[in-house]
């Protein structure tokens, strides 16, 4: 029992220790990542996503490196945003760094195809800078 309870106070003070650095990851981190998800009402693959992952996201490593921001496709916002080319298909998956787009999904292929795309797209991402991360 001493045993787990030791286990347990080294866990708790690594996680803080976690906290305290900006957790796992959080060097390589683009603060200005952002992923949108261009949709329409009626979309059934976009309800799809919504069903076998749009829950999970935020919850995730992916989903805090890059939180979701959703946008109708026929919106002024959308209209506004200098997308080359512009989404004509939803859902449209597209990161972005500071404004910027990285890259892009078209559709929704399910869940395991969609992790292993978004992914790749993630893995553009830049890096910050070493200054940043020390401020």
């Amino acid at each position: 029992m001493r045993r787990i309870v030791l286990m347990l106070a080294a866990s708790g003070a690594l996680a803080v220790a976690g906290l305290a650095l900006g957790g796992a990851g959080a060097e390589s981190a683009d603060p200005g990542a952002e992923l949108l998800m261009i949709e329409q009402p009626g979309c059934e693959w976009c309800a799809r996503w919504d069903e076998e992952i749009g829950g999970a996201y935020p919850k995730t490593e992916e989903g805090r490196r890059a939180p979701l921001r959703r946008i109708d496709l026929r919106s002024t916002e959308l209209k506004a945003m200098a997308l080359k080319p512009r989404p004509r298909f939803t859902p449209t998956f597209i990161l972005l760094s500071n404004g910027e787009e990285v890259g892009r999904i078209e559709g929704y292929p399910g869940d395991h195809f969609f992790w292993g795309l978004f992914q790749r797209l993630l893995d553009k991402l830049p890096e910050e800078s070493p200054a940043a991360v020390s401020k």
